[in-house]
């Protein structure tokens, strides 16, 4: 019985720590409140730098969120790209050549940002 409810809660963790959190998921549920921090803390990075920021929130190379974002880096390798917090401890990196970019919640998840954010990014960039 014992090994059952250990298999049951390996399972269960492992379903946890490997979803992908949408959009509502966020810790801070105020569009404004996020934009407005990302607006004072977004600045202009590199890949090697993004690479770093994985290495030292992913260490295990296996691990989907690192696959994820560094497959998301390789696929820009040359693109221009722009770091910035959001409330509740996120990321962004966003590639403003591509119109494209990820977020990530260390120990949390990982995810594409959608239209509606890649829009307010793409507005951000354009007024640095």
């Amino acid at each position: 019985m014992a090994e059952v409810n250990a298999a049951c809660h390996a399972a269960m963790m492992f379903h946890s720590l490997t979803r992908i959190m949408s959009y509502d998921d966020w810790p801070d549920n105020t569009i404004e409140n996020r934009l407005e921090m990302i607006r004072k803390t977004i600045q202009p990075t590199t890949t090697g730098e993004l690479r770093k920021l994985c290495e030292r929130y992913f260490p295990v190379v296996t691990d989907p969120w690192a696959e994820r974002f560094t497959a998301f880096l390789n696929e820009h390798s040359q693109d221009k790209f722009y770091l910035a917090e959001a409330p509740g401890g996120a990321w962004i990196a966003y590639c403003h050549d591509a119109g494209r970019g990820i977020w990530f919640i260390p120990g949390t998840g990982v995810g594409i940002l959608q239209p509606k954010g890649l829009q307010a990014l793409a507005g951000i960039v354009d007024k640095l």
